[in-house]
């Protein structure tokens, strides 16, 4: 039987890649005859809209299941199957969540609780977290076995990752013994900035081997392919963002073994 490793794309700086790399290292695993399941957990439901999951599922999505009134099951959706990625929507309810969230028991543990039921039917499920280190992102930490963090090359990025990284480490002591650090990933790479280099430099000295050799470039078609409602794969599989995604997973999956 599969046993579905759970994985959050987490950062709480907002515009790292968080979604991009959600949707696209799902779909570059699927490609690769992976079962995968994208979880978003962002209320904004970029991801939702970006893989192209209709507005009908609007009374169905991941709000719905934290407040008991859907199963987990039902909202389970497939957008295109030709490229069978499953995935649990998201919108703008799911920011409520955090409030109703608070004075329930265990709040830290819903999301875990409700992917037990299905996370062994899938070989991956990819969170993408909300650009936040409230409970939506808690409870994403808590439900996951690793964290990948995006990272964009820039002074700020470096700043936001000593505070994601404490908040990793309390989740890890209180709530998620097993969780640790899937990698590091570097997005909006731009090789003629030398800024770039310096930063890439001073994450690699602190982190190592944590950072992945595969870095993500500034790309039109990875900007582009969220309207269309699909995945740069999906959309220009020859484009530098979809060949970057690819190599990303070739590099991940030799990490599992």
């Amino acid at each position: 039987m599969t046993v579905g490793k759970v994985i959050a794309i987490a950062n709480q700086k907002g515009g790292v890649g968080k979604t991009t790399s959600a949707v696209n290292l799902s779909a570059a695993l699927v490609r690769k005859r992976k079962k995968v399941l994208l979880v978003d957990s962002d209320p904004q439901g970029n991801t939702t809209s970006g893989i192209g999951v209709s507005r009908k599922h609007e009374k169905k999505q991941l709000y719905h299941c934290y407040t008991g009134e859907i199963p987990i099951k039902d909202v389970l959706t497939v957008p295109n199957s030709k490229h069978p990625l499953t995935v649990i929507p998201s919108g703008i309810d799911l920011a409520a969540a955090e409030m109703e969230l608070f004075p329930i028991p265990d709040r830290e543990y819903v999301l875990r609780n409700l992917l037990k039921e299905i996370r062994d039917d899938y070989d991956f499920v990819i969170i993408d977290c909300p650009p936040s280190l409230g409970l939506l992102t808690i409870n994403s930490l808590t439900a996951a076995d690793s964290v990948l963090i995006p990272m964009q090359c820039e002074y700020f990025a470096m700043e936001g990752l000593a505070q994601l990284i404490s908040t990793i480490r309390s989740v890890k002591k209180s709530l998620n013994k097993s969780l640790f650090v899937e990698g590091l990933l570097l997005t909006m790479f731009d090789k003629r900035n030398r800024l770039t280099f310096q930063v890439e430099s001073e994450i690699k000295k602190h982190f190592g081997d944590q950072v992945f050799k595969t870095v993500i470039p500034r790309n039109v078609r990875l900007s582009e392919c969220p309207s269309h409602g699909q995945s740069v794969i999906e959309y220009d599989v020859r484009s530098t963002g979809a060949q970057a995604y690819i190599k990303l997973v070739n590099e991940f999956l030799r990490r599992q073994k």
